[in-house]
């Protein structure tokens, strides 16, 4: 069945990319991509740090492509670093932040480092961030601290389009759950109103018409190709009827018909000669 090999397939790209998430934990990895090419299957990662997941003289992508190749069994596998343009904006790479910095500096500076991030992330555009930090923190007993600045969708279509991750961190008192929800600065809400400047609706009425004078234009060639093509065709008809062999005319010579006068008379003389023999004995 083709929706089995669909399910294996995809199975299989989650495998290959939480495996990969696992490897190049503390290097800035925020996502990875697979794509299917001749050559072979072509991975893309996206990191912060392209220079730590490279390594030296290429060590560790030369380690992580032989790994790939023995543990998931493909044939190829190509690896393509791709550098993230703003950090402040992967919710990835800002929980994997926050998570390094409370295993470097403790729970003691917990506070400081969620309104830091959060100053960073507004001051890139977001237009919202919510930092939700769950464990043994500062004391013994379990406890749930929320960072909230900005805006943030919670239900909606607006809402799937928000960035959200996970992140754990190690520490002498327990596991310590990091969740980073951000709102991207292009994301269009629904109750977004813009008014449009008179010189946009001027450039707007301008590329309307140069659109529908290129659509025109290509309907008349479009017809006018149409046209050549049915008269073609015509012609072509008209021919074929043309080339239809004609049944030959044969025309007789002089000498064929001075032949055909001796026959007949011949023929005249000897039917007379018949009835001339017929009549006497009859007479007799």
């Amino acid at each position: 069945m083709i929706e089995r090999q669909f399910v294996t397939q995809k199975l299989k790209e989650f495998q290959i990319q939480e495996f990969i998430g696992n490897t190049l934990k503390r290097v800035g990895h925020s996502h990875t991509k697979m794509l299917k090419t001749p050559l072979g299957e072509k991975i893309v990662i996206y990191a912060s740090r392209p220079g730590l997941i490279v390594g030296r003289k290429g060590a560790n992508i030369k380690d992580l492509t032989r790994t790939l190749k023995k543990k998931f069994d493909l044939t190829n596998p190509q690896i393509e670093i791709n550098e993230v343009e703003n950090v402040f904006l992967d919710a990835n790479i800002v929980a994997e932040m926050i998570a390094s910095s409370l295993e470097r500096f403790g729970t003691t500076k917990f506070k400081g480092i969620g309104h830091k991030i959060m100053t960073d992330v507004t001051g890139a555009g977001a237009l919202g961030i919510e930092i939700l930090v769950s464990g043994k923190i500062p004391s013994a007993r379990a406890k749930r601290w929320r960072f909230y600045q900005g805006y943030l969708k919670k239900c909606g279509q607006s809402a799937t389009e928000i960035s959200s991750a996970y992140a754990f961190a190690q520490l002498k008192s327990g596991t310590v759950g990091i969740q980073v929800r951000i709102m991207p600065p292009n994301l269009i809400l629904p109750d977004d109103i813009s008014i449009k400047d008179d010189d946009q609706l001027q450039q707007e009425a301008v590329a309307l018409a140069a659109k529908s004078s290129k659509e025109s234009e290509k309907a008349a060639v479009d017809a006018a190709e149409e046209i050549a093509s049915s008269q073609e065709a015509s012609q072509g008809s008209e021919d074929k009827k043309e080339k239809k062999p004609k049944k030959k005319r044969t025309t007789k010579t002089s000498k064929n018909k001075e032949a055909e006068d001796t026959k007949s008379s011949d023929s005249s003389e000897k039917t007379a000669a018949d009835s001339a023999e017929a009549v006497d004995p009859a007479s007799e």
